[in-house]
């Protein structure tokens, strides 16, 4: 069965490094908290708030090796007040578990965008 996980993370500074670095610390931990490897990802939307563009998302996704992963990037509506320096995942994953079960992951100051569905141990 196909499901949906969230995920996002925030940078200090508009950097390549930067983001490839926090983009790969969050697409591991979507991977650990939810026991899956690459093979059970069906593929994955990006968004990057317009503040974000010395680097593209989906290149640190393909450095962790996800090269057969459909990826796709694209950049956040710029609603007045939102959270800066955002960047944001959508996977599609084939798994078992129900949406109960589903850890979806927020770090950094991106924990503050779904508190409902981030408990204390993330």
């Amino acid at each position: 069965m196909v499901r949906g996980i969230r995920g996002a993370t925030t940078v200090e500074r508009n950097d390549a490094a930067e983001i490839r670095e926090a983009t790969m610390e969050l697409l591991k931990m979507i991977l650990d908290e939810n026991q899956l490897c690459t093979e059970d990802l069906v593929s994955a939307i990006f968004t990057v708030t317009s503040d974000l563009n010395a680097d593209f998302p989906a290149s640190s996704a393909r450095e962790i090796g996800w090269q057969l992963v459909p990826l796709l990037c694209a950049t956040e509506i710029p609603v007045p007040g939102a959270l800066p320096r955002c960047i944001r995942v959508l996977l599609h994953v084939n798994t078992e578990r129900s949406q109960r079960e589903i850890r979806h992951v927020f770090l950094r100051n991106a924990v503050s965008l779904r508190k409902d569905l981030v408990d204390g141990d993330s």
